[in-house]
């Protein structure tokens, strides 16, 4: 079984981050911020014990930011120099969020020195919703700047539905502001800021889809394979979703002259097990035909009701008159994100976005008396 996500931050990180900053502040009280840091640290959920270690932070650093800033930024690792790093910036990220607002350029700057050993999107995020206009300013300039993880982070601070992070409403209303930051690192040579370029622009799609998708459209023709792969994972909901537009952006047209037979091997799914299916496809028509199949599985709700996830399932090309059989098990067991409920669920066929077949399957829980 994985080790607790909580377990990042323990007693002994504690100490080891008491000693880095202590090695630049001989003023530091590191004592005292051991003891704040790890009162009641077991018992706290990983984000609990961020929040603990921060408010430790708040305690035994200088009230006066600039001055907590530099000591903060001096204790970083530098020249062969141990430093804080990795899982104890996770506490000064909140610490930087909730005091360097106040002093805004000083604070961004903080983050963008810290964010090479530790990622730093959520920190910035409140001064994006402080000031939007005065932190794009700023973080606009980071994508020309020669460190991967600055350029990133102009790119993965600013998406507007960051999960498990500060929304920015601004940004979900009108993204308008941070296309040029996306559309200046679309072709960065490194795939880890083009994968965060890529989500930006799926995160803009869930709420501006044909922006998306002419965006798309405007840097497809003649893309490098690396700027084609971004540009599909970023319409990756749009495509998904059948958005017309976004289909044919990779070549997908509407689904027609198509016949497809599906075939459950196991009507009657018991949970931890999987529904093993077949699909049959044939090109009826006249000209050939590039389709994007994916299947969505309709999953009962509490409430009885079915709510539908789509999963990729295969790309192929049919000539007229081909066909292609295609099989697949889709698991059914449990996972952290979803909870499931016994009871006749629903798979469909999606090929370019529209739905060609279906059928029912029950899913049925196993008993849990040994008789």
């Amino acid at each position: 079984m994985p080790e607790p996500l909580k377990n990042l931050l323990h007693q002994a990180l504690v100490a080891d981050m008491a000693d880095r900053i202590a090695a630049q502040a001989p003023a530091f009280d590191r004592d005292r911020f051991a003891a704040l840091a790890t009162r009641g640290l077991d018992a706290l959920e990983l984000m609990e014990r961020a929040a603990l270690i921060r408010d430790a932070l708040f305690a035994t650093l200088p009230g006066d930011f600039p001055q907590a800033a530099a000591i903060l930024k001096a204790s970083l690792p530098a020249s062969g120099r141990r430093g804080l790093s990795g899982w104890m910036l996770l506490p000064v990220n909140q610490f930087i969020a909730a005091r360097g607002p106040d002093h805004f350029e000083l604070g961004l700057d903080l983050l963008k020195a810290l964010t090479p050993h530790f990622t730093a999107e959520y920190g910035i995020r409140p001064f994006i919703h402080r000031g939007q206009q005065r932190a794009l300013a700023i973080i606009s300039a980071w994508v020309s700047d020669p460190d991967r993880h600055v350029r990133r982070l102009a790119s993965e601070g600013t998406r507007p539905r960051l999960p498990w992070a500060m929304r920015l409403p601004q940004l979900v209303k009108d993204p308008a502001p941070i296309l040029p930051i996306v559309t200046a690192l679309v072709d960065d040579p490194e795939d880890y800021v083009r994968r965060s370029v890529a989500n930006s622009l799926n995160d803009i799609a869930k709420d501006h889809p044909d922006l998306v998708a002419a965006f798309i459209a405007g840097h497809i023709e003649a893309a490098s394979e690396e700027r084609r792969r971004l540009l599909k994972h970023a319409s990756r909901t749009l495509l998904k979703n059948g958005h017309a537009q976004a289909l044919a952006n990779f070549g997908f047209g509407a689904a027609a002259s198509l016949a497809c037979d599906l075939r459950l091997r196991n009507a009657k799914v018991i949970f931890g097990e999987g529904l093993d299916f077949q699909i049959r496809v044939t090109n009826v028509g006249d000209t050939a035909q590039s389709l994007m199949i994916d299947y969505a599985i309709h999953h009962m709700k509490s409430d009885g009701s079915l709510s539908p996830k789509v999963f990729k399932f295969k790309t192929i090309a049919l000539a007229p008159g081909q066909s292609q059989s295609i099989e697949r098990r889709h698991a059914m067991r449990p996972i952290t994100t979803r909870r499931y409920y016994p009871g006749e669920h629903r798979i469909a066929i999606l090929i370019n976005g529209a739905e060609i077949a279906s059928e029912r399957f029950l899913l049925v829980m196993p008993s849990s008396d040994p008789g």
